[in-house]
Parts: structure tokens; C-alpha cells; sequence
């Protein structure tokens, strides 16, 4: 229920179109093929190919300037002045941290917003130093979303290198809040603030690889918390015990039964309470992340986990005849809308259309990024692979391959030309 009246305030608050915005032509399927054929387009490729060496440079070196979650404001610093070397306009950071710069076409519509995210998973503790060997880039965050930054940069180059001018506005975004707990706070502003009513097209710049994300994973995170009186061990036995709920809350969780098809899952991410080993604690407490690409089997997986909480509670309180009766928090401290776009989509086919003409293998994929927002106001939307390889994303020991790496950076900007539309 509480899961189901947010996101019915959510869509009083980005005020979703209630026409479709995309205005593609039927020749969508066609466009890579049609960009390839513009000896303007095919030297801006020869010349992406050899900028690979500076993109991965930028790599690094946006890599190194930590941007741990709600933290990203040095990074966002070295964006902003990246964007203004690089020639965009009207540069600036909006009030959530997001990076926006602007590069006018020949009129403000079809506006497209290409973004990639600031922040990491990793904490301030984390050693962000890079280290490469060969093509093997390895660091925290260097795939994800480091690569993403660097495209950013390397698209906007090969734009102003070949003097070209689009049709519609093209605007860049360096956006926060995209991992952990940042609940997509970052993207979440673009629609609701600085860019309000004004998005058309976007596309969102995520990780390695070169698959295609057209299928939104929601995302619906809890912190549940157990309060007590908390006591003794030995002289106090015989109270509710927090932890001792959070056990029974945890295992009730776990053996929740939940659909396949469509994937949905949940995860104990984190726990945390207690004082000493021989304490009754007086608070203990979990962090829960549920996902699914499908609204309604998240909001049953939801109806369960409160059932579980609830469960949980009642058991350990009747365990001990209420003695030191335990509360219960529920605080929801993510909630991402699941959203899609249909393969045969026209910002779809585009992306389709300019893998297949690099030569490339087409894969459409589901997962969780800045792409969600729009995709759940019905406003065309996908998120990108950036090229490359990864190994390890999420962890300090991220690998980045970057053999035929700048595939990634000529699809991005092909992408970007379909979509903006290309002056002739």
C-alpha cells in the first residue's frame, strides 16, 4: 500500500505526457545504414576510433576523483569544467548536483538528453587509484560509470571536431544518485525541476559492453526497524529481543516464493544493531531491496515483505508474553518505477538500427538505471552499453577491457545524431 501511493504521487509530481513525444519517422529501422552513407558521419567515425586513447584517458581520470554516494560534488566540479572545455553552452549544476550542459541545434525540439551517472557504490574509504596493463583498465567504478562519463566527452568532440549542427537540442547530463540508496534523486530533478516538460528523447550511458536496455527493473527498498527496551543478557532474559525479530523477519523473507517469469527478486542487503555480545539490543535493523520489470508482481512481493515484517514482530512479542514489546519502523528509502519501451519503438530501432550498421550483435536487455524515470512517464527512453568489457562492476577489484572499446563511442554518437536528427 505504501509502495502503491507513492508511485501514484509520482505521477502527479513529473506530470507524464499524455501524448507520445517520439516523432521518428518510419525509417527508424534504416537510419544506421542512411548515417554511414554521409561521408561527414563516416570520418567522424575514423576520427572517434582514433580519440579511443583520450576517452579512456578521461576514464581514468574522472576515475580518480572519488564520488562515493551523495558525495559526487568533486566529480561534478571536473564535469562541469570538462563540459565547458569541450564548447557546450548555458553549463551548470542544478540544485540536486546534476551536471547539464546545453548544445543548441537548428531548433529546440526533438530535444534528447544524453546522460551517464556521477556517483559509485563505494564509500570515502575506497582507494580509487586506476591501474592499466595492456587494454586492462582496473579500478573502482572505472566501468561503471566512469565509461559512461568518458563517452559523454568523446560524443561531444567528434560533434564539434566535425561541425555538426542537429536538428533538434542536444543537452548532456552528469546526473547523481544513481547507485545505492541515491534513488535516482539526480534524473528525478531533471523531470521534475530544471528540464520539467522539455525531455523528448533520452538516453542514458551505462557500464561496458553494448547491449540495449529497453525493459526498466523497479525497484522498491526498505529499512525495517526493530525497537526495544533492550537489557542485560543474563539479568534481563526473558524480553523481546530486536535482533531476534530481525532473524525470524529474515527468515520469513527468505522463503518467500516468487515468479520467474516475470524476474522478480529480493535481496537483505545490509544489517546492522546491538551493543555488546552480552546485550539485549534495543534496535535492530535490515535494509531490503525488492525488484521486478513487472508493477504488479513487485507490489504483491511488497503485500508479502510487510507481511513478513508484521509476522515477525507479532512472534517475537508473543515469544516473551510482550514483555519489553518491540515497534516496528517501515521506511521506504528507494523507489524506482519499473517502465519499458517496446522493441518496435522508434528510439528503439534507432539503437537497433546503428549496432547493426557498426556491425555489431543486437542484445535488448532489462535492468535498473536513470532510463527508468522516463521510460514510467511514457517519454521514449533507453539506456546504452558503453563498449567494452567489464568484470568485477561493484566491487573494488572493476576491470575494464578496453579492446574495440570505442565501438561503444561511435554507436553512442551515431545514437545521438538519429535521434537528435541530423541537419542536412
Amino acid at each position: 500500500m505504501l509502495a502503491a501511493l507513492i508511485t501514484l504521487a509520482l505521477s502527479f509530481l513529473y506530470d507524464p505526457p499524455t501524448a507520445a513525444h517520439d516523432s521518428l519517422q518510419e525509417s527508424a529501422t534504416e537510419i544506421g545504414g542512411q548515417l554511414l552513407r554521409d561521408p561527414a558521419v563516416s570520418a567522424a567515425l575514423e576520427r572517434i576510433k582514433r580519440d579511443e586513447p583520450q576517452v579512456l584517458a578521461d576514464q581514468v581520470r574522472l576515475c580518480e576523483i572519488a564520488a562515493p554516494p551523495f558525495k559526487e560534488g568533486r566529480r561534478a566540479g571536473a564535469i562541469r569544467q570538462a563540459f565547458e572545455s569541450v564548447g557546450l553552452k548555458n553549463v551548470r549544476i542544478d540544485r540536486a548536483g546534476n551536471v547539464i550542459g546545453v548544445r543548441p541545434g537548428k531548433a529546440p525540439k526533438p530535444h534528447l538528453v544524453l546522460s551517464a551517472h556521477l556517483d559509485t557504490v563505494f564509500g570515502e574509504d575506497v582507494d580509487v587509484k586506476t591501474s592499466r596493463s595492456g587494454s586492462l583498465l582496473k579500478g573502482p567504478g572505472i566501468s561503471d560509470d566512469c565509461r559512461g562519463l568518458a563517452v559523454l566527452l568523446g560524443i561531444i568532440r567528434a560533434l564539434e571536431e566535425g561541425h555538426f549542427e542537429t536538428a533538434g537540442t542536444i543537452t548532456f547530463v552528469g546526473t547523481v544518485g544513481e547507485e545505492g540508496l541515491g534513488d535516482l534523486r539526480g534524473v528525478k530533478e531533471l523531470f521534475s525541476g530544471d528540464l520539467k516538460g522539455q525531455i523528448d528523447r533520452f538516453v542514458s550511458i551505462d557500464g561496458a559492453g553494448l547491449g540495449i536496455t529497453n525493459v526498466g527493473v523497479g525497484v522498491l527498498r526498505y529499512r525495517a526497524s526493530f525497537k526495544g527496551t533492550g537489557g542485560h543478557s543474563y539479568g534481563d532474559f526473558g524480553i523481546a529481543n530486536p535482533i531476534h525479530a530481525l532473524g525470524r523477519a529474515v527468515n520469513r523473507l527468505a522463503d518467500l516464493q516468487v515468479p520467474t517469469t516475470p524476474k522478480t527478486t529480493f535481496n537483505v542487503g545490509r544489517i546492522g544493531g546491538g551493543t555488546s555480545v552480552n546485550s539485549i539490543s534495543s534496535e535492530a535493523w535490515m535494509e531490503v531491496d525488492l525488484r521486478s520489470s513487472d508493477r504488479a508482481a513487485l507490489a504483491s512481493l511488497d503485500v508479502a515483505l510487510q507481511k513478513a515484517l508484521d509476522a515477525a514482530l507479532t512472534d517475537e512479542n508473543a515469544r516473551w508474553g510482550s514483555r519489553g514489546r518491540l515497534t516496528l519502523a517501515k521506511t521506504v528509502v528507494g523507489n524506482r518505477p519499473a517502465g519499458r519501451v517496446a522493441p518496435d519503438a522508434p528510439i528503439v530501432q534507432a539503437a537497433v538500427s546503428v549496432t547493426r550498421a557498426l556491425g555489431l550483435a543486437v542484445s535488448l536487455d532489462e535492468g535498473s538505471t536513470d532510463a527508468n524515470l522516463p521510460m514510467s512517464l511514457a517519454i521514449p527512453a533507453v539506456t546504452i552499453d558503453g563498449g567494452g568489457v567489464a568484470k568485477g562492476t561493484h566491487s573494488t577489484a572493476e576491470v575494464f577491457d578496453s579492446t574495440g572499446s570505442w565501438q561503444g563511442t561511435a554507436r553512442a554518437f551515431l545514437l545521438g545524431l538519429a535521434l537528435a536528427g541530423k541537419d542536412k
